[in-house]
């Protein structure tokens, strides 16, 4: 592997400190604190995905030295590792200083192509903001991370990619629902990449802190490396940052609503300023349609980041980034017009995104109405989000509706019910009559943009149960699977929840610590 070719650009430019002291403590004025990694004795390689290492420069497994890194069990000397501090808003609430409890990076790595991408691990140790936790992780937690970050990829979506991952031959103590039940589990460290990790909590910590040239280089810096298309030199390009960030994030939202992706704690600290899908926790697809749907009983009873908020929260969060970025904007009117054209901006894309998942060339004025009833039905008639767009694929003239869809529902329906699903079918059928496009060219559109496969948490459980007892059988398929989300390649994993999941803890509810 090309360690020798990581760099720390980020300890060069900016204030930190560098005393590497891991006691947890407040840390004002400084954006990262140099950290040792735990050094783990026996570690063991589970996964490592070699097409990414290759893909970012950092090429392919070649010695002990180099499984050694990747298992976060020791480093050569010039990489100098570290975590950055960071603030954020927890479910509303300012929380203050927060920063990376549990990673720790390496650095940055450039390709041949000059593409830049850093590198962290997942667990290998205490940091000075992991908050009176250990700075370890389960493996539980980092299958779910690894499998799905893999998956959003491969569906589309932007989103931090996973390297490596590893046991480390501990056993570390959680308490998975924070019921006072703490257990044993396995501890695993994985390796994981993006373009940044910078987040939107970088920018609040800063400005809250008043550290006004901090937070100039911070954006100067942001600007220079990850969004060339702005003028380093315009005197807008601060509020013109914002407003690429504003469009990403939509852009963002509007991927997760056409998978049934709910994030499950879309904190200000878990926003990417890139648009990426960042800190996998108590993640979830969709099983049946619920715009009410959390996965996150943290989230409960308020079900502020259920399925259906999750645009309406971004664009708060979108409002904390404004406030932290106030300093250099300097503009309330510029930062209003961003923020209240999120809504139109949102909804326009989110319309076009539906469209193509029923196969309808344009976005016409009628569509809207016809959007939120096909919401309707599908959450009255409990129907898997998934399945439901698969069978309209394969609907026929004269297919027999309560034979074609009822796999898809997770209640028997009613005849009333059928009724609703009747004319639903009707309507839809009419509205495609109006489409410019052949049948053939609305089936493409379907198929690119409804995936017949998505890691659902039953699989994900079921998987995670089969690691811990060393089988790597079904892990495997789950990643042949991932990678090829639009074609069926494992029939079995195309269906329903089954219902002895339906109230199983660590599949239909999680928490933080999951």
């Amino acid at each position: 592997m090309n360690l020798d070719k990581i760099t720390q650009p980020f300890l060069d430019q900016f204030p930190g400190d560098f005393s590497g002291n891991a006691r947890q403590r407040q840390t004002p004025k400084v954006l990262f604190s140099t950290i040792e990694i735990m050094g783990f004795e026996k570690p063991e390689l589970i996964t490592f995905n070699e097409k990414l290492s290759q893909e970012i420069g950092l090429g392919k497994i070649e010695n002990e030295k180099d499984l050694a890194f990747l298992n976060a069990a020791s480093l050569p000397e010039y990489i100098k590792t570290y975590a950055t501090a960071y603030a954020g808003h927890q479910f509303g609430n300012w929380a203050g200083q927060l920063g990376d409890g549990r990673a720790i990076y390496a650095g940055e790595i450039q390709n041949k192509d000059g593409k830049k991408n850093e590198i962290q691990w997942k667990g290998a140790g205490a940091t000075p903001y992991s908050r009176h936790a250990d700075g370890r992780a389960v493996l539980r937690s980092s299958v779910r991370e690894y499998l799905m970050s893999e998956a959003m990829h491969y569906l589309g979506i932007p989103t931090t990619r996973a390297l490596s991952l590893s046991l480390t031959g501990e056993n570390v103590m959680r308490d998975m629902m924070y019921d006072g039940n703490p257990e044993y589990e396995k501890g695993a460290v994985m390796l994981r990449t993006a373009e940044s990790f910078l987040r939107f909590g970088h920018f609040e910590l800063i400005s809250a802190q008043k550290e006004i040239d901090t937070l100039q280089k911070l954006t100067d810096f942001t600007i220079e490396n990850y969004f060339p298309e702005i003028d380093s030199q315009s005197p807008t390009k601060y509020a013109d940052l914002f407003q690429t960030i504003s469009e990403k994030t939509a852009d963002l939202m509007v991927e997760w609503y056409r998978v049934g992706f709910v994030h499950g704690v879309m904190n200000t600290d878990n926003m990417s300023i890139l648009g990426l899908t960042i800190d996998y926790g108590p993640f979830s697809f969709l099983d049946e349609y619920d715009l009410n749907f959390t996965p996150n009983t943290t989230d409960l009873p308020g079900r502020r980041y259920a399925f259906g908020n999750q645009g309406k929260i971004a664009q708060w969060n979108l409002w904390q980034l404004a406030n932290a970025l106030f300093p250099l904007i300097k503009d309330e009117k510029v930062l209003e017009k961003i923020l209240n054209d999120f809504t139109e901006l949102f909804w326009t894309k989110h319309d076009v995104m539906m469209a193509k998942k029923f196969g309808f060339d344009s976005v016409l004025e009628s569509d809207g109405p016809f959007f939120t009833d096909a919401q309707k039905v599908m959450e009255d008639l409990n129907a898997d989000y998934t399945l439901f767009f698969n069978q309209l694929e394969t609907l026929e003239e004269n297919s027999d509706l309560k034979a074609h869809f009822e796999t898809v529902f997770y209640h028997r329906i009613t005849d009333d019910q059928f009724k609703i699903l009747e004319n639903f079918i009707k309507t839809y059928r009419e509205r495609l009559e109006q489409n410019m496009i052949s049948r053939e060219e609305s089936l493409a559109l379907m198929q690119k943009n409804n995936p017949k496969f998505i890691l659902r948490n039953y699989i994900l459980f079921e998987c995670i149960n089969e690691l811990n007892e060393g089988k790597k059988d079904l892990f495997n398929k789950i990643l042949i699977a991932l990678e090829n989300p639009y074609e069926e390649i494992y029939p079995e994993f195309s269906k329903k929840r089954p219902p002895i999941y339906n109230d199983q803890t660590g599949c239909s509810t999680l928490s933080c610590s999951s």
